[in-house]
C-alpha cells in the first residue's frame, strides 16, 4: 500500500466509522419488530411474537392513514423534484446574460440551505391570522383563509414548499450535465434546419436521459419517504387526517406512546419497501435504459 492509498483510507476513515456507529450498529434493533419488547427485559429477553406486530399495521386505521398520506406526499415530491428542476435548468440555460443567469441561480439555491425548523416557522407566519396572505386578502375584502388548518390543502401546501425549497438545487444537476453536450451537436441540428424546440427535442433531452435515469432511480428509494423534518414542524391536530406520514406516526407511537415494537415494525417495514424499489428501479433502469451506476 502506497502513500497515496494510505492518505485516502485516511480521508474516508471518519466517514466509515459514522457509518458503521450510527446505520450499521443500530440495525441490531430491528428485532424489536418481532418481540413483545420491553424495555426492562431487554433486545434478546422480550418475547417473540413472530409477525404480529406487521399484521397489526395492516388493520388499524391511523397506519393505513399514514401509509396513503405517505404515498400521495412522496411520490408528488419524487415526480415534480424531477421535473420542475428539469425545466427550470432547460429555461435558465437559455439564457445568454451570464450575470443575470448567475444570479437567478444563486436566489433559487439558496432555499436548499434552511433548515425546516426555521422555513416552518416563516411558512406558518406568512398563512397564519396575521401573516402576509392574511393581510392581502384583507385588503382586497376577501374573508380570512387559515391554510395551515386546513385538511385539504395540506398536502399541496407540503409538496409546493418541498419543490419550491429544493428544485433550485437539483437543477444545478441538470445545468452541470448540459455542459457535458458538445455545442457540435447544436450547430448541426441548427444546419438542418432545426428550431429552437427542436434542439432541445432531439438534443438536449437525449443528452439529459443517463441524468434523469440516475436521479429518477436513485429518487425511488424515497417513494415512502416524506418528509419528516417538514411534515414534523408544519403539521398540527387539525391536519392529521392528511398530514400524518409513516414517519410521523412511528415517532408518535414509539416515541411518545412508547409503543417500540409497533414502531418499529412500521420502520422496518417502511425500509424494507424503499430497498425493494431501489434495486428494481436499478435493473429496470440498467435493462431498458443500459445504465449502469455502479
Amino acid at each position: 500500500m502506497n502513500s497515496s492509498s494510505i492518505a485516502y483510507w485516511i480521508m474516508v476513515l471518519p466517514g466509515y466509522v459514522w457509518l458503521f456507529l450510527f446505520s450499521i450498529v443500530p440495525m441490531a434493533g430491528i428485532i424489536m419488530a418481532f418481540e413483545d419488547y420491553s424495555p426492562k427485559k431487554g433486545w434478546f429477553h422480550s418475547e417473540l411474537v413472530g409477525m404480529k406486530w406487521f399484521e397489526y399495521l395492516l388493520v388499524i386505521p391511523d397506519a393505513k392513514r399514514a401509509l396513503v398520506n405517505t404515498l400521495i406526499i412522496a411520490v408528488s415530491k419524487v415526480v415534480l423534484n424531477i421535473v420542475v428542476p428539469l425545466i427550470f435548468a432547460l429555461l435558465l440555460n437559455e439564457v445568454r446574460n451570464m450575470i443575470f443567469k448567475k444570479g437567478v441561480q444563486t436566489i433559487v439555491y439558496l432555499p436548499h440551505f434552511i433548515s425546516w425548523v426555521i422555513l416552518a416557522n416563516i411558512i406558518t407566519n406568512m398563512l397564519g391570522a396575521n401573516g402576509i396572505l392574511n393581510h392581502i386578502l384583507k385588503l382586497i375584502g376577501h374573508e380570512q383563509v387559515l391554510l395551515m388548518t386546513l385538511p385539504q390543502y395540506f398536502r399541496q401546501l407540503l409538496i409546493g414548499t418541498d419543490v419550491w425549497k429544493e428544485f433550485g438545487y437539483n437543477a444545478v444537476i441538470y445545468l452541470a450535465a448540459l455542459t457535458g453536450i458538445s455545442p457540435n451537436l447544436y450547430e448541426a441540428a441548427a444546419i438542418d434546419g432545426a428550431s429552437k424546440w427542436q434542439r432541445v427535442w432531439h438534443v438536449t433531452l437525449p443528452g439529459l436521459i443517463p441524468t434523469i435515469v440516475l436521479l429518477t432511480t436513485l429518487a425511488m428509494g424515497n417513494v415512502l419517504n416524506a418528509g419528516f423534518d417538514q411534515v414534523f414542524n408544519m403539521y398540527n391536530q387539525l391536519v392529521m387526517e392528511t398530514g400524518d406520514i409513516i414517519d410521523t406516526y412511528v415517532y408518535r407511537v414509539g416515541i411518545t406512546n412508547m409503543q417500540f415494537s409497533l414502531a418499529t415494525a412500521a420502520g422496518l417495514f417502511k425500509s424494507v419497501v424503499s430497498f425493494v424499489l431501489v434495486v428494481t428501479s436499478y435493473v429496470m433502469a440498467n435493462k431498458f435504459a443500459d445504465y449502469n451506476i455502479f
